[in-house]
């Protein structure tokens, strides 16, 4: 019976380990590593414990997914006595539980000792783990996890794509990480492993970075979806085609040992396995223990996009626990699963039946793709990546004009939600929530991505998506820095403001509401639909008083904003900001220019359903992706 080198123990000394360690091990006395040698050092007597995020072993996945059939720990230890036990928990367990059965006592010695302990694995358990009792100092090196394998491994060839547009701080660290961790291993991967760089900036040093099994592609700058297609063709057209291809963003943190995990998995996956999607979590790259999304869904309700799981912090037991047993379809219900792609590992089968992704540069095309390819999905702790918090890089210019304009495009060529009228509410609250906010530039961009929409398939079949994202990034709200802001409401004589003394407390506060004020901001849009709105329960008096809300177009501070005529929004991260004045006109024009666009589409929605479902399959296809890419 074959066996495979499943997963390595990690004792990392990167800045995340230095201060979430308990991501990878608690104890009670300190620990060092040296980053030459790779053995640790504990330094006196205590437990370490290892049943942690990258340091268990999901046996019930593992039992799941492949077909392992027997599970062993391996280490080396020398120093003082002491002793290894398995470790384990079940779906309830609230602490690691000893298994008193296996165990290994080490005498205290100044040479190396093999440990090799067989794990005792039942189909309740979810992880397996094990601690470290020791009578004093003692050195650690070369743990990891083995697994048996009912039949033969699977031969696996695994391309990582990855696109870029000047992220190079980002990009070649990764690139480095992949030479030396992945590459430049003993491991079986490192034969069966190529990188593609696709470079939409066209910024990085190519002929510098590319080696024979690392290779920069300069692009013409396409977007998410186009740097993701070509990275797709190159991986099926490479020296020894890809049997899977790794899909991964540019700006993000990845751990060398998740990939290497990710290509032992799909080595001894069941056949029914075979097809299915692996999707790593998204962990925050700024609170490195948060775990926000490993796979997502269509709100069917609403039409966003949510986490498939709920918020949880993978330096806590109980969370990781409950990361393995979580049950997705509970929380989705209706809602259709995707896997985004910050990291999702797609077999080539399925690309080749499904084809490539839409053009439609970035937002919602991973979001179709996973909804139209309709796969199983594989996700696992220790499969992650550490990606910026969405909430601190708010740009209207994604969440405004592409949510719209992608969103509705997906639903006509691929039925994201059960009807298209999800879509039109989530427009209509788009608008809505920015007028109520006297953002009216944003309600505008929301609206030109839905008008481009009604353009018609044509419209984005000509390489025009980068040209309109920039003229998005041109229209959307202006923000200033914090000096001009404070002119800005100095000239406005608006008494009280202080730009060095404001507080995240101050700008996040929201207050309470009367049902008659919310009655009157929802008839009203906030006293605009009302010509002398400062009647009916406006407060507010231009050049005195104001609100002081974030700049996030997601939140709705309804208290905060109630009756003002001015509100001063604020992007505290990028310390910038701007200042918004009630202003009827040009309430009064959005909102007829939405009347305007709404009744165009209900005039040509059977048309419009028509010719996107026509024209998905060409927009989807090998051959119209290599002439839009320019490929020979």
């Amino acid at each position: 019976m074959p066996s495979i080198r499943f997963a390595n123990v990690l004792m990392e000394i990167t800045p995340r380990a230095l201060s979430y360690p308990t991501m990878y091990y608690h104890t009670n006395q300190p620990v060092r590593v040296n980053p030459d040698t790779h053995e640790w050092f504990v330094e006196g007597a205590g437990t370490i414990d290892f049943t942690t995020y990258f340091n268990s072993l999901s046996t019930m996945k593992l039992l799941k997914y492949t077909r392992a059939t027997g599970f062993h720990l391996h280490l080396e230890v020398k120093g003082n006595a002491c002793t290894i036990t398995q470790t384990k928990a079940y779906r309830l367990s609230s602490s690691p539980e000893i298994d008193p059965t296996v165990f290994a006592k080490v005498q205290a010695s100044n040479k190396w000792q093999s440990i090799n302990l067989d794990l005792t694995v039942d189909e309740n358990m979810v992880l397996a783990g094990f601690q470290i009792e020791t009578t004093g100092a003692i050195v650690v090196r070369d743990a990891y996890y083995t697994l048996d394998i009912d039949g033969e491994l699977t031969d696996i060839e695994l391309s990582l794509s990855t696109t870029t547009f000047k992220k190079e701080s980002y990009i070649t660290k990764n690139i480095e990480l992949v030479k030396k961790e992945i590459l430049g291993s003993d491991n079986d991967i490192a034969k069966h492993f190529r990188m593609h760089v696709i470079d939409n900036g066209c910024t990085l040093p190519y002929k510098e970075l590319s080696t024979d099994k690392v290779t920069i592609s300069p692009n013409e700058n396409v977007g998410g979806a186009g740097g993701f297609a070509r990275g797709m063709i190159e991986s099926m057209e490479q020296d020894v085609p890809a049997t899977h291809v790794l899909l991964m963003d540019d700006d993000v943190e990845v751990s060398p040992e998740s990939i290497m995990r990710t290509y032992n998995l799909l080595r001894i996956v069941k056949p029914e396995y075979s097809e299915a999607f692996v999707s790593g979590a998204m962990l925050n790259y700024e609170d490195v223990q948060d775990m926000k999304e490993d796979t997502g869904f269509i709100d069917p309700q609403i039409g966003i996009c949510v986490a498939a799981k709920i918020p949880l912090q993978v330096t806590k037991f109980v969370d990781i626990v409950f990361n393995e047993v979580y049950d997705e379809n509970l929380r989705v219900g209706d809602g259709r699963r995707y896997a985004a792609w910050w990291y999702c590992c797609i077999p080539m089968s399925v690309i080749k039946r499904n084809g490539m992704p839409l053009p439609v540069f970035v937002r919602y095309d991973d979001v179709e793709y996973g909804i139209r390819c309709n796969p199983t999905f594989m996700t696992m702790n220790g499969l992650c990546i550490w990606h910026s918090k969405f909430e601190i890089r708010y740009n209207a210019a994604v969440e405004r004009y592409q949510s719209i304009r992608n969103g509705m495009i997906a639903q006509m060529t691929t039925g994201l939600a059960p009807s298209i009228d999800t879509f039109l509410r989530e427009l209509h609250d788009q608008v809505d929530l920015e007028l109520k906010k006297f953002n009216y530039t944003d309600a505008e961009l929301a609206l030109k991505g839905f008008e481009d929409f009604l353009k018609g398939p044509d419209f984005i079949k000509q390489p025009i998506v980068q040209e309109k994202f920039v003229q998005a990034n041109q229209e959307k709200e202006k923000l200033v820095s914090f000096p001009e802001l404070q002119q800005m409401a100095d000239d406005m004589g608006l008494e009280g403001f202080d730009v060095s003394k404001l507080t995240r407390q101050e700008i996040d506060n929201d207050k309470p509401r009367s049902i008659q004020q919310r009655a009157f901001d929802f008839l009203t849009i906030n006293g605009q639909r009302l010509l002398h709105s400062s009647i009916h329960g406006a407060k507010g008096t231009p050049g005195k008083r104001y609100a002081l809300i974030s700049s996030a177009g997601w939140i709705y501070p309804a208290g905060s904003i109630h009756g003002e005529n001015i509100i001063i929004a604020i992007d505290w991260f990028n310390r910038r900001g701007t200042i918004r004045t009630k202003n009827l006109k040009q309430y009064n024009a959005v909102t007829k220019r939405y009347k305007r666009d709404l009744a165009y589409f209900k005039k040509n929605r059977e048309r419009l359903s028509a010719e996107y479902k026509a024209a998905s399959k060409e927009l989807t296809s090998i051959q119209y992706w290599k002439q839009y890419l320019g490929m020979k």
